[in-house]
């Protein structure tokens, strides 16, 4: 279980001789039987910290020599000098110097010698002291690694693959940077666990997908898992800039200088034409699940507005195709660590998934349910599976309502058309807020009162048929939860976390590395409404999702939109609602026009998730009164603004 005690540094284990009598009783071989769960018996103060250069293979800076990427370890000393080999846990980033990781924006820092001081993150305090090595990777063209940033390409997946073959024998390592002498890992035994949110958890999601033999499991935070995803939906466009502002941002001062040719040739493969390139699918793992042979348990906000949902459903469902080993944790959170939404049950999780995956542990782990959800703010449900046996994707129609502007939500096809201008000045929450009001900026469908609760589970889409007024269109469609609500407010600055002053320790700590760190709790507000998914797509994208083309006013077009992946239960006395708009402000990007939209309602339709498929529907919807309620402003979270263009930073 995990050590938690107020604001002090402490020691594990002051007398060494009882570490390593402890430590020899705890072997897998132990008299009594095989271990369920590691013990913290191995001194931090005295722990071995290294820095190790792997040569990648690569010349990505093109100075005439191969590329080195920096890896730094803290790993316990007592094991090699009893003869035993121990695994790896690895977080290859490009924060540790330019960015920071965590709650607390932690930095690498280091001695004279040049070996780690601070790590950030609680990880090598908390495990190395159990028996497992830590090591920071710092990708290529960072910190203190040669070569350049390709965000998410050949360079910065090789980063991290070349240490797992360092591990496991298969790669070059040198104790400097620029120096011949070779250094080996005989200290490990090569299985190796990758973990980290977000850009971190994304290598971890592209190394995986390479099928690299001794990567044995990873827990990707908030992680891409298909770069043109970030930047793009369908073709409309998520932010102003493309993967070349954001290999700027993180390259060192000396990639800089040497990486020019590098940032070009990202500027011409990512046009912000939103065009499928070359460049895009070299950067996406999903296509290449099928190599992956590392167990993965899976964790994300499903409010997360900087690496979207969009990025777990597809990733899902080919490693369930795969046959891989999964688990999953869906918060209320938007871009959140669980360490600071879910700390204790975390750290614990944690702990067990990597002595079950990686020390063959016999604990249980993998016969629990498949998945948690947080249902209510720290209030948590699990499944068995994700999504539940019997979810199947029920076909929803909108149709015109009792009133002008506010239609219905049901199984029967409906007729006639909606029409909406798009106005880039208004988002998805404006559009919820006035569902039951006619405006001329969006089309809305709502079903009446639930009788029962009705659960969606997975991802949805949404097939739209409408006619523009000109020659570029931007498309959204949101799923709303009508009804009132307390909720993470994932829509401010902490995306549903308060950080408080107090801190609690998880691990042992040193002078320069304390495992320490600020408490948080649920940041919560009261809601008439929950948007529960969306997604976007470029109407010029009609005939194929990776290549637009102008549109030709007063044409009709269809084209399905994919909605991000949620988890959420629509209570008995709330409405689901459909709502199909433009320009969703400050989530995607307007288009150069602004045009007005018809939508046939005869050929626009939802298909979602339902657990209990269309029966739960009907039996949801069962004597549900047909008369709109009256028309009133709903209020719903702060209008999140998603500028920050960093996978990996709180916005």
């Amino acid at each position: 279980m995990p050590t938690r005690m107020r604001f002090t540094t402490w020691r594990q284990l002051a007398v060494v001789a009882v570490a390593a009598l402890t430590a020899a009783l705890l072997t897998p071989a132990a008299a009594h039987g095989t271990p369920r769960e590691s013990r913290p018996v191995y001194s931090y103060d005295n722990a071995v910290r290294e820095a190790v250069w792997v040569d990648t293979g690569l010349d990505g800076d093109g100075d005439g020599r191969t590329d080195r990427v920096a890896a730094d370890i803290v790993r316990p000393r007592e094991p090699a000098q009893q003869g035993r080999k121990i695994p790896v846990i690895m977080d290859a980033s490009p924060y540790y110097s330019c960015c920071g990781r965590g709650n607390e924006s932690q930095l690498k820092t280091y001695d004279a010698d040049g070996d780690v001081v601070q790590m950030p993150l609680f990880y090598d305090n908390y495990f190395v002291p159990r028996g497992y090595a830590f090591v920071g990777v710092d990708l290529a063209g960072t910190n203190r690694s040669d070569g350049c940033v390709d965000v998410g390409g050949r360079s910065d997946i090789q980063s991290a693959k070349a240490v797992v073959d360092w591990l496991n024998g298969r790669a070059k390592g040198y104790t400097t940077r620029t120096g011949g002498k070779q250094t080996k890992a005989t200290w490990t035994n090569g299985r190796t666990g990758m973990i980290g949110k977000s850009w971190d958890g994304t290598i971890a999601n592209g190394v995986a997908a390479t099928g690299v033999k001794g990567l044995k499991t990873i827990v990707p935070i908030s992680a891409i898992s298909t770069w043109y995803d970030y930047y793009f939906s369908e073709g409309a466009p998520l932010y102003d800039s493309g993967p070349d502002w954001l290999s700027d941002y993180v390259d060192s001062p000396d990639a800089r200088a040497k990486c020019g040719a590098v940032q070009q040739r990202i500027v011409d493969g990512a046009p912000r034409t939103g065009d499928l390139t070359p460049f895009w699918s070299e950067r996406d793992y999903v296509k290449a699940a099928s190599k992956v042979r590392a167990s993965v348990f899976l964790i994300h906000g499903m409010q997360d507005l900087n690496v979207r949902m969009q990025h777990v459903g597809p990733w899902w469902d080919a490693l369930a195709k795969n046959g891989v080993e999964r688990k999953i944790w869906l918060s209320q959170t938007g871009h959140v660590d669980p360490f600071d939404f879910r700390r204790t049950a975390w750290v614990d999780t944690l702990h067990r998934w990597f002595d079950h995956e990686l020390l063959g542990y016999d604990n249980g782990i993998d016969r629990e349910p498949m998945a948690d959800v947080e249902r209510h703010p720290d209030q948590w449900t699990t499944s068995k599976m994700w999504p539940p046996a019997g979810t199947a994707a029920t076909t929803l129609r909108p149709a015109e309502g009792t009133r002008e502007g506010v239609g219905r939500l049901g199984l029967r096809p409906g007729t006639g058309t909606e029409t909406f201008t798009d106005d880039p000045k208004l988002s998805e929450t404006d559009w919820a807020a006035r569902i039951d009001t006619a405006t001329p900026d969006k089309a809305g469908f709502t079903t009446g009162p639930l009788t029962k609760d009705l659960r969606l589970s997975g991802s949805s889409k949404v097939t739209v048929t409408a006619t523009p007024t000109t020659s570029t269109a931007h498309l959204s469609a949101v799923l709303v939860d009508l009804g009132p609500d307390t909720i993470r407010d994932y829509g401010a600055s902490g995306e549903g976390i308060t950080t408080l002053t107090d801190r609690t320790c998880w691990g042992a700590s040193t002078t320069g590395d304390s495992a320490c760190f600020k408490e948080t709790a649920a940041k919560t507000t009261d809601v008439d409404f929950t948007v529960v998914s969306r997604g976007w797509a470029d109407l010029g994208n009609h005939a194929d999702p990776g290549k637009g083309a102008p549109l030709t006013p007063g044409k009709a077009y269809t084209i399905t939109l994919d909605l991000g992946a949620t988890d959420h239960v629509v209570p008995a006395g709330h409405r689901l609602a459909l709502i199909v708009a433009g320009t969703d402000k400050d989530l995607i990007d307007p288009p150069s026009t602004t045009p007005t939209l018809t939508v046939d309602l005869t050929r626009t339709s939802a298909r979602v998730p339902f657990v209990g498929g269309i029966a739960a529907f009907a039996r949801a919807t069962a004597g549900s009164p047909a008369v709109a309620p009256e028309a009133t402003r709903l209020d719903g979270v702060t209008t999140p603004r998603t500028t920050q263009r960093i996978p990996g930073e709180a916005r």
